[in-house]
């Protein structure tokens, strides 16, 4: 069996989310290819100024009512909407069984310079607790109040992108009633009045396509990412209270299987299912 410390070392790959990039793709080429198919032009719905109301507009609301840490973390987040860096079960499981094998055969102090050298923070901090000799009760509700705290951190950085979702539409007509005040400064010239009218109410198109195209849509992709990380955690504990009870490294494995198959079973569904879903999984896990 290759080495666990090895593969601790290892970053985690980020493997792009093609349903991400490839959602915005067809909804773009949905909504544009309608428009040219209904006799329009791109630059129709191509104004800068409804975008820099609806953008500057959004954003500005959001400053207001999120604190400055929690936006920061949001933005940083809005790498998991296009890159998924979360590890495969399969891959957490070899390695800490890996763990179980060298802890069973030479003990588990034998552990400490592997511990160390563990990239991940949370299996890092689990494992060491374990080699210092913490008792297991100590360990599992150290590491429970550390996934609690993290996964709150983590939803307040995901209700940002809703609160933003809801922000934008409300913003984009602001943007439309701003440009017919500017419309009923030109009501002699009707050729005017039409075009200032069309052009006013882009950025309600810009509001509400920002908001459901995009905002909304990555926040529950973001709320997806973060119940896929606090499984995997749940995982990583148990499996180090398995070695720290010192239990034969196949049946940790066995214990263990119930996350590979709630994972490749998750897989599956999201297919034709919303993340609604996906809670199940805390059931599964304790």
């Amino acid at each position: 069996m290759a080495d666990p410390a090895a593969k601790a070392k290892k970053p985690a790959g980020a493997r792009p989310d093609f349903a991400s990039i490839g959602g915005i793709v067809v909804a773009l080429g949905g909504i544009l290819g309608g428009l040219l198919l209904e006799g329009g032009k791109i630059k129709d719905v191509s104004q800068f100024t409804a975008a820099l109301i609806v953008l500057g507009g959004t954003f500005g609301a959001v400053m207001v009512s999120t604190p400055l840490i929690v936006l920061k973390g949001a933005i940083l987040r809005l790498v998991q909407v296009f890159l998924d860096k979360t590890q495969a079960p399969d891959a957490a499981i070899e390695e800490l069984i890996g763990y179980a094998t060298k802890a069973r055969k030479n003990g588990l102090v034998s552990l400490e310079r592997e511990a160390m050298e563990i990239q991940d923070p949370f299996l890092r901090k689990a494992l060491t607790l374990g080699v210092d000799g913490t008792d297991i009760q100590e360990i599992r509700s150290m590491m429970q109040l550390e996934m609690e705290i993290s996964g709150a951190r983590a939803q307040e950085e995901a209700k940002v992108f809703e609160s933003a979702g809801g922000y934008s539409p409300t913003v984009g007509i602001i943007g439309a009633v701003m440009g017919l005040i500017q419309v009923m400064k030109n009501l002699a010239n009707i050729e005017e009045v039409g075009h200032g009218i069309a052009v006013a109410f882009v950025a309600t198109v810009y509001g509400v396509a920002i908001a459901n195209l995009f905002l909304l849509p990555a926040a529950n992709k973001i709320k997806c990412r973060i119940q896929s990380d606090t499984e995997l955690k749940e995982l990583k504990l148990e499996g180090v209270i398995g070695i720290v009870e010192g239990l034969n490294p196949k049946l940790i494995s066995s214990k263990l299987d119930a996350y590979r198959h709630h994972a490749k079973a998750e897989g599956k569904s999201k297919k034709g299912k919303q993340p609604a879903a996906a809670p199940q999984a805390e059931g599964a896990g304790a």
